[in-house]
């Protein structure tokens, strides 16, 4: 412990380079998790809202909900037999406010349950995010396929689809829009087997929402570049103690004819891989979390503790691995010829 603190001591500057790029790499890891997690809330919060359970939509769909429809007797069938299952369906359109402004919004309509809204006819329940762009309980709103006027009797947070405030209609003003009162989806919350129905294709929560093409894509993208920067920064550990044993070979010589185990070499090089990852690691979660908490309210960003802490026993990991990989040439030197090697 003490050699390896006297060398980074005496190397302030290696470190200090070396401890800034892991900084600015965990930094920008956290930040795209944020924004990773925020579009995923944005893109399908109404889904990722449900508890655990099993969605089912009709096997002619061919996995695509839209072109789901689930005709009355099956539904009924399903709904007598499991407990606390809904039926319900998402549609995309629009509603013009007071003001004539025409807004795009996520219909849902449900039959009755506790996982979803539950609204009277010429009602409509909305996403939080419409309360801060000046809509208000008692607004009425219109839509040009509805005759009446919807009145708006509540918000809810963190429900958006397909980056659309949702808007919880009534099954009846449903058919008056879209033409039909059948159900595209089916929800039974709280189940790890799936029981089977005849016609219905049946979907985790998780495997639900890759079927949402957009919502996939997104993911994919975003996830892709969080793990390609966890890979740069263990290429970086690998690369930066390999270049820093390079020159310590004699030193290594030395310290392995005087009696020093080769584990306490490699002890040397994870203590010093630990120290300067938790010191980055450190300034970069409290930034992270700043940035969370100023971050604008139109922005899509949402960093949890808990995906902050993946993150930092990942770059922890990784950095272990990093740093092992380069000092696996100190297992094989042979104390004279690394001695003889130092001083040429």
């Amino acid at each position: 412990m003490n050699i390896a603190w006297k060398e980074m001591k005496k190397s302030k500057a290696r470190f200090l380079i070396l401890g800034s790029i892991v900084f600015l790499v965990s930094l920008l890891t956290f930040i795209i998790s944020g924004l990773a997690n925020g579009l995923s809330l944005d893109s399908a919060g109404l889904i990722k809202d449900l508890p655990d359970g099993q969605f089912y939509m009709t096997k002619e769909a061919n996995k695509t909900y839209s072109m789901s429809r689930i005709d009355r007797s099956s539904q009924n069938q399903i709904l007598n037999t499991q407990k606390d299952a809904a039926a319900f369906s998402i549609q995309m359109g629009f509603l013009d406010d007071r003001n004539g402004k025409q807004r795009s919004f996520a219909f849902v309509t449900a039959t009755r349950s506790k996982w979803f809204k539950n609204v009277k006819k010429g009602e409509i329940v909305l996403d939080k995010s419409m309360e801060d762009d000046g809509v208000k309980i008692g607004d009425s709103l219109t839509n040009n396929q509805y005759k009446g006027k919807f009145i708006v009797k509540g918000f809810i947070k963190h429900s958006k689809y397909s980056h659309a405030p949702v808007a919880y209609i009534n099954i009846e003003d449903y058919k008056e829009i879209y033409g039909t009162d059948k159900m595209q989806l089916i929800f039974i919350p709280e189940r790890s087997t799936a029981p089977t129905f005849s016609g219905m294709e049946s979907f985790s929560n998780n495997q639900f929402l890759n079927t949402i093409s957009s919502y996939k894509s997104e993911q994919m993208s975003l996830n892709m570049i969080i793990w390609f920067l966890m890979v740069i920064s263990g290429m970086l550990f690998a690369i930066f103690f390999y270049m820093m044993n390079v020159q310590k070979i004699g030193l290594y010589g030395i310290l392995k004819a005087i009696g020093v185990k080769t584990s306490s070499l490699f002890k040397i090089m994870w203590m010093q891989m630990a120290f300067i990852t938790v010191i980055a690691l450190s300034v970069s979660i409290s930034l992270s979390q700043i940035f969370n908490k100023i971050a604008p309210k139109g922005m899509p960003y949402s960093l949890t503790m808990e995906t902050t802490a993946q993150l930092s026993i990942t770059f922890l990991i990784i950095g272990f691995v990093g740093a092992t990989l380069s000092g696996l040439q100190v297992k094989t030197v042979q104390p004279l010829q690394a001695i003889q090697q130092g001083e040429v």
